[in-house]
Formats: C-alpha cells, sequence, structure tokens
C-alpha cells in the first residue's frame, strides 16, 4: 500500500512539473515559436499524464499547463493575466484537457471491464468442461467453482455447505441479493459484510447444497453480470450434483 501510495505521488508531482519544465525552457524561444505549437505540446503532456489512469495526475497535469503557458508564454509575461484573446482561447482549450483525463479513465474502465469479462467467459467455459466429463469428481468441480466465484464476485472466500438454507443474506437466480427480506442495492451500498451470503445450488428444482460467500473484510459492489455469471457457476455445480458421476463411485 505504502509503495503504491508512493508511486501515486511521484506521478502526481512529474504531472505538474512537466508542464512547468515544458513552457520555462520554451520560454526564451517564445519569439519564434507559435503558442499553438506549445500547446500541442502541452496538450501530449496531459495525455500522457491522464494516459498512467490517475485522475489528480491528468487534471493537475491540465491545470498546471494552462498557468505555466499563462506564465511564461502569454503576454504580460511573468503574470497570471491574458491580454490576446487568442492566447485566452488557447489556455482555455488545455484547461478542456481535463476532459481528457475523464476520457482516458472511462477507457481503462472499459477495458478491465472486458478483460474481467473474458476471464469470466473463460472459467464458466472451463467449468462447463468439467460438468460435461462424466469422471469429473463432485469434489473438483466444487473446488474450481469455488475459485470462480471469488473471482467473478471479489470476495474473500466461497466454502461449500451442505445444508439447505438459513437466514443468511441470500443472492437470488436473477443477480438480486436480499437480507432480512429486503432488497440490497449492491451497486450503492455493495454485497452485505455483516454476514455470510447464502448462493443455493439448484437444479429442477432441488436444492443440493448452498455456496456461503465471505465478503467482509471491505465493501464489494459486483455489477448485475457478475452476480448471474456466479448464480449460473452454481447451477452448474447441481445439474452435475444431480447426476450419477463416475468419479462418485467407490471401489
Amino acid at each position: 500500500m505504502r509503495t503504491r501510495s508512493r508511486r501515486t505521488a511521484l506521478v502526481v508531482t512529474a504531472a505538474l512539473a512537466a508542464p512547468l519544465v515544458v513552457c520555462a525552457v520554451l520560454a526564451p524561444f517564445r519569439d519564434d515559436v507559435a503558442n499553438t505549437n506549445v500547446a500541442l505540446v502541452l496538450v501530449l503532456v496531459v495525455v500522457g499524464a491522464a494516459a498512467t489512469g490517475r485522475r489528480t495526475a491528468g487534471i493537475g497535469a491540465a491545470l498546471s499547463s494552462g498557468a505555466w503557458f499563462d506564465f511564461f508564454l502569454t503576454e504580460p509575461y511573468h503574470q497570471l493575466t491574458i491580454t490576446d484573446r487568442t492566447d485566452v482561447e488557447t489556455t482555455v482549450l488545455l484547461l478542456v484537457g481535463v476532459s481528457v483525463t475523464e476520457i482516458a479513465l472511462w477507457g481503462r474502465r472499459e477495458q478491465a471491464r472486458s478483460s474481467r469479462r473474458v476471464g469470466f467467459l473463460a472459467g464458466f467455459v472451463s467449468s462447463a468442461r468439467l460438468v460435461a466429463a462424466a469422471d469429473t469428481p463432485p469434489s473438483v468441480l466444487i473446488t474450481h467453482v469455488q475459485r470462480q466465484i471469488v473471482e467473478a464476485l471479489d470476495i474473500d472466500e466461497c466454502r461449500f455447505d451442505t445444508a439447505t438454507g438459513g437466514a443468511h443474506p441470500r443472492l437470488h437466480a436473477d443477480g438480486s441479493v436480499t437480507s432480512g427480506g429486503s432488497l440490497v442495492d449492491v451497486e450503492r451500498d455493495g454485497l452485505p459484510t455483516g454476514d455470510r451470503i447464502e448462493l443455493l445450488i439448484e437444479h429442477a428444482g432441488t436444492v443440493h447444497g448452498r455456496f456461503l460467500l465471505d465478503a467482509t473484510t471491505r465493501v464489494r459492489r459486483p455489477d448485475v453480470d457478475q452476480r448471474v455469471i456466479a448464480v449460473t457457476l452454481a447451477q452448474l455445480v447441481g445439474a452435475a450434483l444431480a447426476t450419477p458421476r463416475s468419479g462418485d463411485r467407490r471401489t
């Protein structure tokens, strides 16, 4: 955690300092270099800061670019004042670079979401293959699915239990979560942290056990797609437990 905080501090510091360095280096050549060209260089700095995925770095670079561009490269020099309309427009465009940060962050989030979905699909396919293999012992399938559910929901633990229901919060087939008979807004409040969450293992209306999900160490907010994936994985286990398998036979 400390290493990550230090890395973030270094990135933000570099994002704030880079526009200062660029403007200070180009200031002696301001009569020969058009301010629009300088602005393009600063835009690249803002884009680079935004590409780190840290909002503070991107916003800081945009604000720093606007301030130092004004200070070094617009008349009157060495004052945070602008008299030329074109320079005002250029400075405003640099400040609009804040939006670049938001676009970059949105892109990174979408990429991460797509990568997670690909991973979930791969896990689902591997689980389906285990179900299809008649010689797969139920214990192997259950262990595999437990890992997949932990990954899909980003929770602490998933434990198989032979009981068929209790007073725990419950994850339902449609991805909804209830606690004490009330619907939980998972996107807003996260999964319940005060108790294990029950996910029944069902097939054709018959309950074959349950998974007890532990999300107590911190708030998790898996979206409905992730929750439905967890339910579907549990249903695969239910289908396997409802079917006699060669892995169950004792010699």
